[in-house]
Protein backbone atom coordinates (compact mmCIF):
# COMPACT_ATOMS: atom_id res chain seq x y z
CA UNK A 1 0.00 0.00 0.00
CA UNK A 2 1.71 3.39 -0.95
CA UNK A 3 2.44 5.73 1.67
CA UNK A 4 -0.13 8.75 2.05
CA UNK A 5 0.70 12.16 0.49
CA UNK A 6 2.54 14.70 2.67
CA UNK A 7 0.49 17.54 3.72
CA UNK A 8 -0.98 20.80 1.91
CA UNK A 9 -1.58 23.64 3.82
CA UNK A 10 -2.49 27.23 3.14
CA UNK A 11 -1.69 29.96 5.55
CA UNK A 12 -3.69 33.03 4.99
CA UNK A 13 -1.70 36.26 6.53
CA UNK A 14 -2.73 38.80 4.23
CA UNK A 15 -6.99 38.98 3.44
CA UNK A 16 -8.26 40.69 0.48
CA UNK A 17 -9.59 43.38 1.94
CA UNK A 18 -6.13 44.38 4.15
CA UNK A 19 -4.05 44.03 0.85
CA UNK A 20 -5.88 46.04 -1.04
CA UNK A 21 -6.34 48.90 1.58
CA UNK A 22 -2.21 48.75 1.73
CA UNK A 23 -2.63 49.01 -2.08
CA UNK A 24 -4.87 52.00 -1.67
CA UNK A 25 -2.74 53.84 0.72
CA UNK A 26 -0.03 53.30 -1.54
CA UNK A 27 -1.55 54.59 -4.20
CA UNK A 28 -2.33 57.48 -2.87
CA UNK A 29 0.98 58.78 -1.36
CA UNK A 30 2.47 58.04 -5.13
CA UNK A 31 0.12 60.10 -6.82
CA UNK A 32 0.42 62.80 -4.49
CA UNK A 33 4.07 62.41 -4.85
CA UNK A 34 6.76 64.58 -6.93
CA UNK A 35 7.21 62.77 -9.29
CA UNK A 36 4.44 60.56 -9.46
CA UNK A 37 4.41 57.15 -9.14
CA UNK A 38 2.06 54.00 -8.29
CA UNK A 39 2.83 50.08 -7.03
CA UNK A 40 3.32 47.89 -9.80
CA UNK A 41 1.34 45.26 -8.12
CA UNK A 42 -1.29 47.08 -10.33
CA UNK A 43 0.72 45.34 -13.77
CA UNK A 44 -0.67 41.87 -12.65
CA UNK A 45 -4.51 41.39 -13.31
CA UNK A 46 -5.63 38.16 -15.63
CA UNK A 47 -4.60 40.32 -18.62
CA UNK A 48 -1.74 41.58 -17.03
CA UNK A 49 -0.24 38.29 -16.07
CA UNK A 50 -1.12 37.44 -19.89
CA UNK A 51 1.00 40.13 -21.15
CA UNK A 52 3.89 39.54 -18.61
CA UNK A 53 3.94 36.12 -19.88
CA UNK A 54 4.35 36.70 -23.29
CA UNK A 55 6.46 39.44 -22.65
CA UNK A 56 9.32 36.86 -20.80
CA UNK A 57 8.99 35.29 -24.76
CA UNK A 58 9.98 38.25 -26.56
CA UNK A 59 13.28 38.30 -28.15
CA UNK A 60 14.19 41.76 -26.75
CA UNK A 61 13.19 39.97 -22.91
CA UNK A 62 16.03 37.99 -21.79
CA UNK A 63 15.91 38.04 -18.10
CA UNK A 64 13.30 35.22 -17.69
CA UNK A 65 16.02 33.12 -19.94
CA UNK A 66 18.54 33.87 -18.70
CA UNK A 67 17.64 33.20 -14.95
CA UNK A 68 16.19 30.02 -16.28
CA UNK A 69 19.62 28.79 -17.78
CA UNK A 70 21.52 29.49 -14.41
CA UNK A 71 19.15 27.99 -12.54
CA UNK A 72 19.46 24.79 -14.70
CA UNK A 73 23.13 25.14 -14.67
CA UNK A 74 23.67 25.83 -10.65
CA UNK A 75 21.03 23.78 -8.64
CA UNK A 76 22.50 20.64 -8.23
CA UNK A 77 25.06 22.34 -6.65
CA UNK A 78 23.15 24.85 -4.78
CA UNK A 79 21.25 21.38 -3.15
CA UNK A 80 25.22 20.11 -2.15
CA UNK A 81 26.05 23.06 -0.98
CA UNK A 82 23.20 23.98 1.39
CA UNK A 83 21.47 20.58 1.87
CA UNK A 84 18.47 22.25 2.74
CA UNK A 85 15.48 20.13 3.89
CA UNK A 86 13.09 23.30 3.27
CA UNK A 87 12.51 25.10 0.82
CA UNK A 88 11.02 28.56 0.64
CA UNK A 89 10.11 30.85 -2.22
CA UNK A 90 9.33 34.75 -1.85
CA UNK A 91 6.99 36.19 -4.05
CA UNK A 92 6.47 32.85 -5.44
CA UNK A 93 3.51 32.77 -8.34
CA UNK A 94 3.65 30.09 -10.24
CA UNK A 95 7.02 28.32 -9.11
CA UNK A 96 7.55 27.33 -12.26
CA UNK A 97 11.52 28.25 -12.25
CA UNK A 98 11.84 26.75 -8.45
CA UNK A 99 10.95 23.14 -10.19
CA UNK A 100 14.74 23.04 -10.49
CA UNK A 101 15.70 23.81 -7.44
CA UNK A 102 12.62 21.56 -5.75
CA UNK A 103 13.97 18.67 -8.24
CA UNK A 104 17.64 19.33 -7.75
CA UNK A 105 16.44 18.89 -3.87
CA UNK A 106 14.68 16.01 -4.04
CA UNK A 107 17.18 13.69 -5.63
CA UNK A 108 18.99 14.15 -2.71
CA UNK A 109 16.40 12.84 -0.29
CA UNK A 110 16.46 15.51 2.04
CA UNK A 111 14.02 17.65 0.54
CA UNK A 112 10.92 17.80 3.11
CA UNK A 113 8.60 20.82 2.93
CA UNK A 114 8.34 23.49 0.37
CA UNK A 115 6.86 27.18 1.71
CA UNK A 116 5.72 29.32 -1.03
CA UNK A 117 4.65 32.79 -0.09
CA UNK A 118 2.57 35.19 -2.45
CA UNK A 119 -0.04 37.94 -2.26
CA UNK A 120 -2.19 36.15 -4.95
CA UNK A 121 -3.84 33.37 -2.81
CA UNK A 122 -6.20 31.91 -6.28
CA UNK A 123 -2.51 31.57 -7.69
CA UNK A 124 -0.67 30.51 -4.75
CA UNK A 125 -3.74 27.32 -3.92
CA UNK A 126 -3.12 26.18 -7.73
CA UNK A 127 0.64 26.15 -7.87
CA UNK A 128 1.00 24.58 -4.20
CA UNK A 129 -1.47 22.49 -5.32
CA UNK A 130 0.74 21.59 -8.35
CA UNK A 131 4.11 20.74 -6.26
CA UNK A 132 2.22 18.73 -3.99
CA UNK A 133 0.81 16.49 -6.62
CA UNK A 134 4.59 16.55 -8.14
CA UNK A 135 6.18 15.54 -5.11
CA UNK A 136 3.54 13.67 -2.94
CA UNK A 137 6.53 12.99 -0.43
CA UNK A 138 7.52 16.84 0.50
CA UNK A 139 5.35 18.46 2.73
CA UNK A 140 3.61 21.82 0.75
CA UNK A 141 3.36 24.98 3.18
CA UNK A 142 1.52 27.54 1.42
CA UNK A 143 1.74 31.35 3.15
CA UNK A 144 -0.71 33.93 1.24
CA UNK A 145 1.29 36.95 2.21
CA UNK A 146 3.37 40.13 1.40
CA UNK A 147 7.45 39.20 1.44
CA UNK A 148 7.52 42.59 2.36
CA UNK A 149 5.34 42.11 5.79
CA UNK A 150 5.28 38.59 6.50
CA UNK A 151 8.89 37.28 6.97
CA UNK A 152 7.72 36.04 9.95
CA UNK A 153 5.58 33.65 8.43
CA UNK A 154 8.02 32.00 6.47
CA UNK A 155 8.09 28.04 8.66
CA UNK A 156 11.09 26.32 10.06
CA UNK A 157 13.12 23.57 9.14
CA UNK A 158 11.59 20.90 8.23
CA UNK A 159 13.47 18.31 10.23
CA UNK A 160 15.89 18.61 13.62
CA UNK A 161 18.73 20.33 12.70
CA UNK A 162 17.39 21.16 9.19
CA UNK A 163 18.17 24.05 7.19
CA UNK A 164 16.21 26.43 5.14
CA UNK A 165 17.60 28.16 1.27
CA UNK A 166 14.91 30.85 0.44
CA UNK A 167 14.82 31.97 -3.08
CA UNK A 168 14.09 35.17 -3.90
CA UNK A 169 13.95 35.10 -8.06
CA UNK A 170 12.91 37.17 -11.13
CA UNK A 171 15.17 40.02 -10.19
CA UNK A 172 12.10 41.25 -7.99
CA UNK A 173 14.63 42.53 -5.32
CA UNK A 174 15.62 44.80 -8.05
CA UNK A 175 11.76 46.44 -8.00
CA UNK A 176 12.92 47.86 -4.17
CA UNK A 177 14.71 51.28 -3.40
CA UNK A 178 18.04 51.38 -2.16
CA UNK A 179 16.76 51.99 1.27
CA UNK A 180 14.04 49.97 1.17
CA UNK A 181 15.98 46.88 -0.25
CA UNK A 182 18.58 47.04 2.72
CA UNK A 183 16.11 46.84 5.04
CA UNK A 184 14.06 44.06 3.29
CA UNK A 185 17.65 42.24 3.31
CA UNK A 186 18.14 43.15 6.75
CA UNK A 187 14.62 41.82 8.27
CA UNK A 188 15.29 38.48 6.36
CA UNK A 189 18.36 37.60 7.46
CA UNK A 190 16.89 38.15 11.08
CA UNK A 191 14.29 35.79 10.92
CA UNK A 192 16.72 33.46 9.32
CA UNK A 193 18.76 30.78 11.35
CA UNK A 194 22.69 30.37 11.17
CA UNK A 195 23.39 28.31 8.07
CA UNK A 196 20.27 29.12 6.44
CA UNK A 197 20.82 30.28 2.77
CA UNK A 198 19.14 32.84 0.12
CA UNK A 199 19.39 32.32 -2.82
CA UNK A 200 18.77 35.65 -5.23
CA UNK A 201 18.59 36.23 -8.88
CA UNK A 202 19.70 39.81 -10.31
CA UNK A 203 19.77 41.12 -13.46
CA UNK A 204 23.27 43.35 -14.79
CA UNK A 205 24.00 46.18 -15.72
CA UNK A 206 25.17 46.20 -19.94
CA UNK A 207 24.66 47.61 -22.64
CA UNK A 208 22.15 50.49 -22.23
CA UNK A 209 20.10 49.64 -25.48
CA UNK A 210 19.80 46.73 -24.67
CA UNK A 211 18.11 47.30 -21.14
CA UNK A 212 15.82 49.55 -22.34
CA UNK A 213 14.90 47.22 -25.70
CA UNK A 214 13.91 44.51 -22.81
CA UNK A 215 11.42 47.45 -21.75
CA UNK A 216 10.11 48.77 -24.75
CA UNK A 217 10.06 46.07 -26.84
CA UNK A 218 8.99 46.47 -30.67
CA UNK A 219 5.69 44.83 -30.91
CA UNK A 220 4.28 46.71 -28.03
CA UNK A 221 3.40 44.26 -25.90
CA UNK A 222 5.34 46.21 -22.33
CA UNK A 223 3.42 49.68 -23.87
CA UNK A 224 -0.12 47.47 -23.65
CA UNK A 225 1.12 45.61 -20.26
CA UNK A 226 2.14 49.30 -18.64
CA UNK A 227 -0.95 50.99 -19.80
CA UNK A 228 -3.38 48.01 -18.61
CA UNK A 229 -2.13 48.90 -14.98
CA UNK A 230 -4.50 52.47 -15.61
CA UNK A 231 -7.45 49.86 -16.31
CA UNK A 232 -6.63 47.85 -13.45
CA UNK A 233 -6.75 51.00 -11.21
CA UNK A 234 -10.00 52.43 -12.96
CA UNK A 235 -11.91 49.58 -12.07
CA UNK A 236 -9.97 48.61 -8.38
CA UNK A 237 -9.72 52.25 -7.19
CA UNK A 238 -13.27 53.96 -9.43
CA UNK A 239 -10.32 55.99 -11.28
CA UNK A 240 -11.30 57.45 -14.79
CA UNK A 241 -8.16 57.22 -16.44
CA UNK A 242 -8.05 57.55 -20.26
CA UNK A 243 -4.82 54.84 -20.85
CA UNK A 244 -5.08 55.83 -24.52
CA UNK A 245 -3.95 59.62 -23.28
CA UNK A 246 -0.43 57.55 -22.27
CA UNK A 247 2.29 56.90 -24.00
CA UNK A 248 4.59 54.00 -22.79
CA UNK A 249 8.27 55.11 -22.19
CA UNK A 250 11.19 53.51 -20.47
CA UNK A 251 14.90 54.70 -19.69
CA UNK A 252 17.95 54.22 -18.11
CA UNK A 253 18.39 55.83 -14.92
CA UNK A 254 22.15 56.16 -15.06
CA UNK A 255 22.13 57.91 -11.35
CA UNK A 256 20.49 55.13 -10.05
CA UNK A 257 21.30 52.32 -11.90
CA UNK A 258 17.76 51.17 -12.25
CA UNK A 259 15.58 51.00 -15.51
CA UNK A 260 12.29 53.23 -15.41
CA UNK A 261 8.45 52.48 -16.62
CA UNK A 262 7.29 55.60 -17.16
CA UNK A 263 3.03 56.85 -18.34
CA UNK A 264 3.65 60.14 -20.13
CA UNK A 265 1.01 62.19 -20.46
CA UNK A 266 0.10 63.33 -23.91
CA UNK A 267 -1.96 66.29 -23.10
CA UNK A 268 -2.98 68.02 -19.57
CA UNK A 269 -5.66 65.95 -17.95
CA UNK A 270 -7.64 65.32 -14.99
CA UNK A 271 -8.19 62.17 -13.16
CA UNK A 272 -10.49 61.55 -10.32
CA UNK A 273 -10.03 58.48 -7.89
CA UNK A 274 -13.40 58.03 -6.59
CA UNK A 275 -11.33 55.02 -4.06
CA UNK A 276 -9.23 57.39 -3.11
CA UNK A 277 -12.06 59.68 -1.42
CA UNK A 278 -12.11 61.37 -4.82
CA UNK A 279 -8.72 62.37 -4.99
CA UNK A 280 -8.25 64.70 -8.04
CA UNK A 281 -5.06 64.61 -9.61
CA UNK A 282 -4.22 66.94 -12.69
CA UNK A 283 -1.34 65.78 -14.98
CA UNK A 284 0.45 68.61 -17.61
CA UNK A 285 1.04 67.79 -21.10
CA UNK A 286 4.27 65.36 -20.95
CA UNK A 287 4.40 64.42 -17.31
CA UNK A 288 5.56 61.18 -16.23
CA UNK A 289 4.11 59.02 -13.72
CA UNK A 290 6.68 56.22 -12.60
CA UNK A 291 5.07 52.22 -12.81
CA UNK A 292 8.07 50.57 -12.07
CA UNK A 293 12.08 50.45 -11.52
CA UNK A 294 13.62 47.50 -11.91
CA UNK A 295 17.80 48.10 -10.50
CA UNK A 296 20.74 46.67 -12.52
CA UNK A 297 23.66 45.20 -10.50
CA UNK A 298 27.24 44.88 -10.73
CA UNK A 299 28.31 41.64 -8.70
CA UNK A 300 30.92 43.39 -6.13
CA UNK A 301 27.52 45.65 -5.85
CA UNK A 302 24.91 42.34 -4.78
CA UNK A 303 28.12 40.76 -2.48
CA UNK A 304 28.20 44.08 -0.44
CA UNK A 305 24.84 44.61 -0.07
CA UNK A 306 23.97 41.16 1.21
CA UNK A 307 27.15 41.75 3.47
CA UNK A 308 25.76 44.62 4.94
CA UNK A 309 22.59 42.78 5.58
CA UNK A 310 24.91 40.08 7.54
CA UNK A 311 24.20 37.82 4.57
CA UNK A 312 28.19 36.46 3.47
CA UNK A 313 28.36 35.24 -0.36
CA UNK A 314 28.87 31.37 -0.41
CA UNK A 315 28.95 31.35 -4.49
CA UNK A 316 27.36 32.98 -7.64
CA UNK A 317 26.71 31.85 -11.36
CA UNK A 318 25.93 33.73 -14.52
CA UNK A 319 24.53 32.85 -17.58
CA UNK A 320 27.40 32.17 -20.29
CA UNK A 321 26.62 35.34 -21.56
CA UNK A 322 27.22 36.91 -18.30
CA UNK A 323 23.32 38.92 -18.10
CA UNK A 324 21.99 37.82 -14.85
CA UNK A 325 23.10 36.78 -11.39
CA UNK A 326 22.52 34.20 -9.37
CA UNK A 327 23.61 34.30 -5.82
CA UNK A 328 24.12 31.85 -2.45
CA UNK A 329 24.38 33.70 0.63
CA UNK A 330 24.35 31.83 4.06
CA UNK A 331 23.49 33.63 7.42
CA UNK A 332 26.61 33.31 9.42
CA UNK A 333 27.05 30.43 12.00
Amino acid sequence: MPPAPAPLTVDVRLEPATWHAHLAEATRDGLTSTPRHTPPVWFYDDLGSKLFDEITRLPEYYPTRAERAVLAMCADEVAERTGADTLVELGSGTSEKTRLLLDALAARGALACFAPLDVSEATLREAAAAVAAEHPDVAVHAVVGDFLAHLDAIPGAATAGGRRLVAFLGGTVGNLDPSARADFLRRLAAVLAPGDGVLLGTDLIKDRDRLVAAYDDAAGVTAAFNRNSLEVMNRELGADFDADAFDHAACFDEANGWIEMRLVARRPQRVRVRGLDDLVVDFAAGEHLRTEISTKFTEPQVRAELAAAGLPVDATWTDPDGDFLVTLARVAS
